[in-house]
């Protein structure tokens, strides 16, 4: 839908799911549950799969988590829900594997940081055990690589070669090269062990939006990997969407990146959806892609005192998402759909025009109508105390007659 040109990268299969290339931009989210609680990981994973997250990260940091995986998996599976898991791995991953080969088999891709692999020669070793299971398994990798857990050996290196310059670098260049080098080098190093250059995506993550710009500007001139793009330790609220939507909007933008996740810091005990739900938004803003039917509304002022058309653009934004998971199936092209709910007179009736479906509700002071627009032209004027009732029956009434049932 966008005419933005995406880089060319090659293709890896998550799953079902295809990465890279000329596919869309794919959401991913993250479990913030104890993987050994079966229960509430099947929950969480199946409540993210059911916002839209196409890909879903779960932490595998120990043998009970790793033992979890397959029944993780296989409820998953009787649910309906075939979500593709991610394996999240820090520093034991070779071991767990090893111990629950069941678990290498349920996960559909592994995560692995060259940072705490493991140092000196047992990094390499260890690096090779999680290849060899990616190999035997037939799963693609993604080489993560993260500013706070850079390859401490690789980076004194780059130091000390950098010292040595007649003109030394800043430190931060050091640390972005190195960056860079640590992600790619590991890459050429699993392709040395048998895995398939199709098999892998690269990631290079950090919490400055600039130096993430800059990191991946670069990264996309050096490979043709799939390229995960995320603000890690976003932050929390406004903070944390402001930043990550700055980074990643200027990224995507200039067509880089084919997987994303918003890693935002959740408010306690708030839903963890809400990173997928800013990911598709981002999306979507951009015109890369269509995820839930969206909701026009003004931002008020002196001539909307009233805060009803505040309340009815909230009320259809919470229906539309809240049926999507059911429209989803039901009506093709239901994503597309705009919505305008409109406050006052001056921009109302036109941007109501320029919406699939909108309304127009009075300001302060005018004439206690709200006239309602289907694809440009007035249908019918509501008044009444009923009117947020009857404009959600005319919003399902549009989407049953104007797409198309599957």
């Amino acid at each position: 839908m966008s005419s933005i040109l995406r880089h060319k990268t090659v293709t890896v299969f998550i799953g079902n799911i295809a990465v890279g290339s000329e596919h869309p931009v794919i959401v991913q989210s993250m479990t913030n549950t104890d993987t050994v609680d079966v229960i509430r990981t099947v929950k969480q994973v199946y409540q993210l799969a059911q916002t839209g997250s196409e890909l879903v990260r779960i932490t595998v940091n120990n043998l009970e988590a790793a033992q979890a995986v397959p029944e993780i998996r296989q409820r998953l599976d009787n649910m309906g829900c075939d979500v593709p898991l991610i394996g999240d791995f820090h520093f034991n991953g070779h071991k767990l594997l090893t111990a629950v080969p069941e678990c290498a088999k349920a996960l559909a891709k592994y995560r692995i940081n060259p940072g705490n692999v493991g140092r000196g020669k047992r990094r390499d070793e260890q690096f090779a055990q999680m290849i060899s299971f990616a190999v035997k398994y037939d799963k693609p990798v993604r080489i993560g690589v993260n500013w706070g857990s850079l390859d401490q050996e690789l980076l004194a290196r780059k130091l000390d070669e950098n010292a040595r310059l007649e003109t030394p670098r800043d430190i931060t260049t050091v640390q972005h090269d190195a960056l860079i080098e640590s992600a790619l080098s590991s890459a050429q190093q699993a392709e040395a062990y048998g895995l398939a250059h199709d098999k892998i995506i690269i990631s290079c993550k950090l919490s400055g939006v600039q130096d993430l710009i800059r990191t991946y500007q670069d990264l996309i001139t050096l490979c043709d990997y799939p390229l995960h793009l995320g603000l890690t330790e976003a932050g929390m609220g406004s903070k944390g969407i402001v930043a990550s939507t700055a980074a990643l909007s200027v990224l995507l933008q200039q067509g880089i990146g084919d997987t994303i996740r918003i890693s935002l810091t959740p408010e306690p005990g708030a839903p963890r959806e809400k990173e997928v739900i800013v990911g598709q938004e981002i999306l979507q803003t951009l015109g890369l892609r269509s995820f839930t039917p969206q909701v026009i509304a003004c931002p008020g002022c002196g001539r909307t005192t009233s805060d009803y058309f505040q309340h009815l653009a909230e009320d259809i934004q919470s229906y539309l998402r809240d049926q999507m998971p059911t429209w989803r199936d039901q009506y093709q092209g239901v994503e597309t759909l705009s919505v305008a709910v409109m406050g006052c007179v001056v921009n109302g009736p036109g941007e109501s025009k320029h919406a699939n479906i909108g309304i127009s509700l009075p300001g302060t002071g005018e004439k206690p109508v709200a006239p309602v627009y289907e694809d440009g032209i007035k249908t019918v004027t509501l008044k009444g105390d009923n009117i947020a009732i009857d404009f959600q029956a005319i919003v399902d009434a549009y989407i049953e007659r104007t797409y198309i049932t599957q």
